[in-house]
């Protein structure tokens, strides 16, 4: 399979693993990678050192390109990237902010750059800065997609933009893959599909959850985490959707947020409260919901954990390996592609 993403990043498959956090670890990044396709490390809840730690671990375990994200809103994400750079990671995908620098920084070794964007106008800054390609999520995705859906998304960006565009939300077969190509993307980014796999590191609670969920399970709100987010339908996400900022709580586990990623916590208190109320509040809803993320995914709480999924979540209904999965999806892309082929004809 050959699109202008297998031929830039020098891979087989034209398929990402979304950077999701406490989900795609060294284990999870290399097995996507040696599938053929790319794994992207979750940077988001590591300090700058297990960051370097989980980056060398990578390379123990695969030979092939990988990447890793940076979600710049995100407390530390700065000193995070600069590890990046540090060890001149294949591929970055940065969200969230301004990585005009990270473009500037990784091209000077070689690395390839992905802005993760939901409108035109945040592409169209990507491209000019000089990114790689960019990441379209759409409305259907997990966590950060917003008011457009990848059927609109994708050809509004291929319209307009030079660089190689790679859909992600909705997809989560090989139909989802031969009709993002032939929306005009020129590869797929997965996150909720990979997260129910053999090698995945998600409580067994919620990937029996996944494979049981329809389309229609999830539930889309700023109330989870403080910017749009799709979260799986279960009573603690019901109840999550109808409170109120709980500050109290934003103030301990913020706290637990600077000791996982060993930051001083007054210098982080700081700094949240002199970027303006308005982002405090924010700040406040995302220590939250990364808490609630956490409890999800490593214990399995179905009482307090939030797990972000995307509506693709209703077309899950196994746990192959990584590699299965892969050749799975390639396969039904082609058979896609010729029934489609006879169709026309």
């Amino acid at each position: 399979m050959k699109t202008r993403i297998t031929e830039l990043l020098g891979i087989r498959y034209p398929i990402f693993l979304s950077g999701m956090s406490w989900i795609s670890v060294p284990m999870m990044v290399a097995a996507v990678s040696n599938a053929g396709g790319l794994g992207i490390l979750a940077t988001g809840p590591m300090d700058p050192e297990e960051t370097r730690k989980a980056i060398r671990e990578i390379r123990s375990l695969t030979d092939k390109p990988f990447g890793c994200n940076a979600t710049l809103l995100m407390p530390g994400a700065m000193a995070n990237a600069k590890v990046l750079l540090q060890e001149q990671v294949p591929v970055i995908n940065f969200a969230l902010g301004k990585g005009d620098w990270l473009v500037r920084e990784a091209h000077k070794y070689g690395g390839k750059v992905f802005a993760t964007v939901v409108n035109a106008r945040h592409a169209r800054r990507a491209q000019d800065y000089g990114a790689d390609g960019v990441i379209a999520t759409g409305n259907e995705a997990a966590a950060h997609g917003e008011a457009v859906t990848t059927m609109v998304l994708v050809p509004s960006l291929a319209d307009v933009l030079d660089i190689p565009v790679v859909a992600a939300g909705g997809i989560a077969d090989g139909r989802g893959l031969a009709a993002a190509l032939a929306l005009g993307a020129e590869g797929v980014a997965m996150g909720t599909r990979f997260m129910t796999t053999r090698e995945s590191p998600l409580h067994r609670n919620y990937k029996a959850l996944s494979i049981q969920m329809g389309v229609t399970d999830t539930l889309y709100s700023k109330r989870f985490d403080g910017i749009w987010c799709r979260v799986l339908k279960t009573e603690a996400a019901e109840k999550a959707l109808k409170r109120r900022i709980d500050l109290l709580a934003a103030f301990v586990n913020s706290r637990d947020v600077a000791r996982q990623m060993k930051m001083p916590y007054g210098k982080l208190l700081i700094g949240i409260l002199a970027s303006g109320w308005g982002n405090a509040m924010k700040m406040a809803n995302m220590a939250n919901g990364f808490k609630a993320f956490q409890l999800a995914t490593e214990e399995g709480d179905l009482n307090r954990g939030l797990l972000p999924v995307g509506q693709a979540t209703g077309l899950i209904h196994d746990e192959p390996t990584v590699a299965e999965l892969v050749e799975r999806i390639v396969a039904e892309a082609r058979q896609a592609r010729e029934g489609l082929a006879a169709r026309l004809d």
